[in-house]
């Protein structure tokens, strides 16, 4: 029987991962623009001899902006780069013990250091509201800003996940990983 603070454990659990699970859903489709984008500029460049730098680097931003903003959804899915050798033989509650485990000694420390190192770097670029020198997009400082957000994301993941793993430590049935087509569970 679960008690009423892991319950409120759970949902809290259910809305951070919702978080992750709809920013990586909203990233999915910027791999549609910028495929899109990237015959605009083929088309543009090679049948019309038109380049557009800015057309370009909006490829390089959406690129950036997938893989930094994916991060977290792929965490929520577990589907993250691991050793599986002795982990895919574990029992559920040593899976759990081994997850806690990464996300407070890896996970957290690697998000908290990207961050306190990236700040002075993404306010100084907010301060000057930097722009490309070429010509291309005038939001460099936007482009930076996701050095902040990722480890946000991961952070924000991370505690999801120390609650997920936590409960089945606690002995409970673990929480189902996210799945690619969950809805809404803002709940």
């Amino acid at each position: 029987m679960i008690s009423q603070r892991q319950q409120y454990l759970l949902r809290w659990q259910r809305r951070l991962t919702a978080l992750s699970c709809s920013v990586g859903h909203l990233c999915a489709w910027f791999s549609l623009l910028m495929v899109i984008l990237m015959v605009l500029v083929v088309v543009l460049r090679y049948f019309f001899g038109i380049g557009n730098i800015a057309l370009q680097e909006s490829i390089t931003y959406l690129h950036a902006a997938l893989f930094t903003l994916a991060a977290a959804y792929t965490l929520a899915l577990d589907e993250h780069v691991r050793v599986d050798v002795f982990y895919q033989h574990f029992s559920p509650r040593r899976n759990a013990l081994v997850n806690v485990l990464g996300t407070l000694l890896l996970l957290m420390p690697v998000s908290l250091a990207i961050l306190l190192l990236s700040w002075d770097y993404v306010l100084r670029s907010w301060a000057g509201l930097e722009n490309s020198d070429n010509g291309g997009l005038p939001l460099v400082f936007v482009l930076k800003t996701l050095l902040l957000v990722l480890p946000v994301m991961l952070i924000l993941q991370g505690i999801a996940d120390l609650i997920r793993h936590g409960l089945v430590l606690a002995g409970n049935t673990p929480p189902p990983v996210a799945q690619h087509d969950e809805g809404d569970a803002w709940n």
